[in-house]
C-alpha cells in the first residue's frame, strides 16, 4: 500500500484570501473585524455570528478564544490552496464555513470545510472560530 501525504498549511503567505464570496466588513481599530457563518451539515442551517479583536465584541459565543485561535492560526487558515496541492483522503465531517471581514486589516472571503486532510488542517487552526458546531 502506498500513501501519499502532503504538508498542509506549511507554505502560506499571511492574509492571502482563500476562495469564497461575501462582502468585506470595515475594520475595527485592531484591524479583525469577521462575520462568521457556520454550518453542522449541507441541509442545517446556517449560525453566524460576528467577531472583532482588540477590542473583543460580537456575537460570537468565545470570542476571546476565536481571537486568540486567529492569532495563532489565523495566517494557515487564510491561506490560498497551492494550486495541485495533494491532500490525503481523511473525511473530517459535513460541517462548513464562511469567513467574510477584515484580520490583521487584510480583506478576508475564506470557505472551510472538513473533506479532506488540507481542509480539515484550515479548520483546525482556526477551530474555536467555529463555535461548538466545529467540535460536533
Amino acid at each position: 500500500m502506498i500513501l501519499s501525504l502532503a504538508a498542509c498549511g506549511s507554505e502560506h503567505a499571511p492574509g492571502t484570501g482563500a476562495g469564497g464570496t461575501g462582502s468585506v466588513r470595515p475594520s475595527a481599530s485592531s484591524g479583525t473585524s469577521l462575520t462568521v457563518q457556520v454550518k453542522a451539515s449541507k441541509d442545517a442551517a446556517p449560525t453566524t455570528w460576528t467577531l472583532t479583536c482588540d477590542p473583543l465584541g460580537g456575537s460570537h459565543p468565545d470570542g476571546a478564544k476565536a481571537c486568540a485561535a486567529l492569532r495563532t492560526g489565523a495566517a494557515t487558515a487564510f491561506a490560498k490552496p497551492r494550486p495541485g496541492q495533494m491532500c490525503t483522503d481523511i473525511f473530517g465531517g459535513p460541517q462548513t464555513a464562511t469567513v467574510t471581514g477584515t484580520w490583521d486589516g487584510k480583506p478576508v472571503s475564506a470557505t472551510f470545510g472538513r473533506a479532506d486532510g488540507c481542509q480539515v488542517s484550515r479548520w483546525d487552526a482556526v477551530a474555536p472560530l467555529f463555535g461548538n458546531i466545529a467540535r460536533n
